[in-house]
């Protein structure tokens, strides 16, 4: 059964930074890709940074380019989202996602907050 399970989300100040971590089980997590998507309230959920299976290639959404940084280490089945420079903007669900055999799995989702 294919399980993710988003950690590390919170409550920051403008222009401070979060690290969330997504511990993936259930398939052969260092085959597939992985993503980050977010769903502001009242919008619809979108992609924000997709990383392959070996790591070596990543992209990112325009709003994010520069300030996040995706990754992931295979031996630990977990994916990572650093958060730099947050803007009021990034508020957010943040929900990690992957597609194994073409079926898309979705995490609990974590709550970034960016707010003075």
């Amino acid at each position: 059964q294919v399980q993710l399970v988003e950690s590390g989300g919170g409550l920051v100040q403008p222009g401070g930074s979060l690290r969330l971590s997504c511990a993936v089980s259930g398939f052969t997590f260092s085959t597939y890709s992985m993503s980050w998507y977010r769903q502001a309230p009242a919008k619809e959920r979108e992609l924000v940074a997709r990383i392959f299976s070996t790591g070596s290639i990543t992209t990112y959404a325009d709003s994010v380019k520069g300030r996040f940084t995706i990754s992931r280490d295979n031996a630990k089945n977990t994916v990572y989202l650093q958060m730099n420079s947050l803007k009021p903007e990034d508020t957010a669900v943040y929900y990690c996602s992957t597609a194994p055999q073409g079926r898309r799995y979705w995490g609990q989702g974590t709550q970034v907050t960016v707010s003075s």
